[in-house]
């Protein structure tokens, strides 16, 4: 096994680990301490406010299938791969008025994207800037008037070598901070824009959180992407460069900005080590806790058994799945053992 950390951007590139399991489980990293944990039952369960009703659904592989999803309360559909847990969801749930969906598709952007520009936090903070300076807020867009005239705000140069891989390298005009350089004389909190962009959302969620930078707007932004665990991207990192895992948490935390009473979540636990699914049930739980009804279509069982209500698929998968097998609590799922969700969990 080899192990990289400590933690997770700039906190992580080095190798922490690098021998047997055994000797994992010992090290102390983080992987090593996670690596012996085990799901339990909450001791207490929320009771649900109303109900989401299905009726006769028969997307793919279900076969006319009833059933109620229980409302304000942390509800997981799971089941085998194939079992038509998504069908389920997707075909009856999702689409409905005050339904927010946060599929696996991946999320659009190019080189010139970044989470600012994506999760729209660059409005408040171009606004900021604009306000404080007396200036246009179009200024503060490396995609617009503020651009490098040499690199059109890139920040580099790309060269197209033909069948060879193209090259890119960094911008002399303005040294890679893809504004020009009048814009960068303008400061708002005593940072230039190109140096807010350069933070961590750590480091601005404490820099637009209080004192002379305080905009409450921009900080709203950022403290939900530390609550997806994303505090280590900085806020201009090209969207390309971001893993599967780090995109789809992207947009799970602009999401939860749209206004809606259900959320719908389809396997959030995809490419998050085991130290973030406890992040992660956090997140779920203060989404409830604010009146929100939370469905996630999920295998992972510290999340099956962080759930008020479990609706399981199966029996199999394909021809063999379609049907619901069990809807109870996860306490009941365990006791019966009557599904191949129950005897694993």
């Amino acid at each position: 096994v080899v192990d990289l950390g400590p933690g997770a951007g700039s906190a992580g590139g080095t190798v922490c680990f690098e021998r047997s399991l055994g000797g994992l489980r010992a090290s102390g990293t983080v992987t090593g301490r996670h690596l012996d944990d085990r799901a339990s039952l909450k001791p207490s369960l929320r009771k649900p406010s109303g109900k989401l009703e299905v009726r006769g659904a028969c997307t793919h592989n279900l076969k006319n299938v009833d059933v109620d999803i229980p409302l304000g309360v942390l509800v997981v559909v799971t089941g085998l791969a194939g079992s038509g847990k998504s069908s389920l969801i997707r075909g009856s749930v999702s689409g409905r008025d005050g339904v927010v969906s946060i599929d696996q598709g991946t999320i659009g952007g190019s080189r010139r994207s970044n989470p600012a520009t994506y999760t729209g936090l660059l409005d408040p903070i171009r606004k900021a800037f604009a306000k404080a300076n007396g200036v246009k807020p179009a200024l503060f867009s490396a995609n617009s008037e503020g651009a490098c005239p040499a690199c059109n705000g890139a920040g580099v140069i790309y060269t197209d070598l033909g069948m060879m891989a193209g090259v890119a390298i960094v911008c002399a005009e303005c040294e890679g901070k893809r504004f020009q350089a009048d814009v960068l004389e303008y400061t708002f909190g005593g940072k230039n824009i190109s140096e807010v962009l350069a933070m961590s959302v750590t480091e601005a969620g404490k820099f637009f959180g209080a004192g002379e930078a305080h905009t409450p707007a921009a900080h709203a932004i950022l403290d939900r992407l530390a609550d997806v665990g994303l505090g280590y991207l900085s806020l201009g990192q090209p969207l390309t460069t971001l893993s599967g895992g780090e995109r789809q948490r992207l947009k799970l935390a602009t999401r939860m900005g749209e206004k809606g009473g259900v959320y719908v979540l389809d396997e959030p636990t995809a490419g998050l080590h085991l130290a973030d699914v406890e992040q992660l049930l956090g997140l779920l739980d203060r989404l409830v806790d604010a009146g929100k009804s939370v469905i996630v279509v999920e295998h992972h069982q510290a999340v099956m058994a962080h759930a008020d209500w479990i609706i399981d698929l199966g029996p199999g998968a394909g021809h063999d799945g379609g049907r619901i097998v069990f809807e109870g609590t996860p306490a009941d799922l365990v006791a019966a053992r009557s599904t191949l969700t129950g005897e694993h969990l």
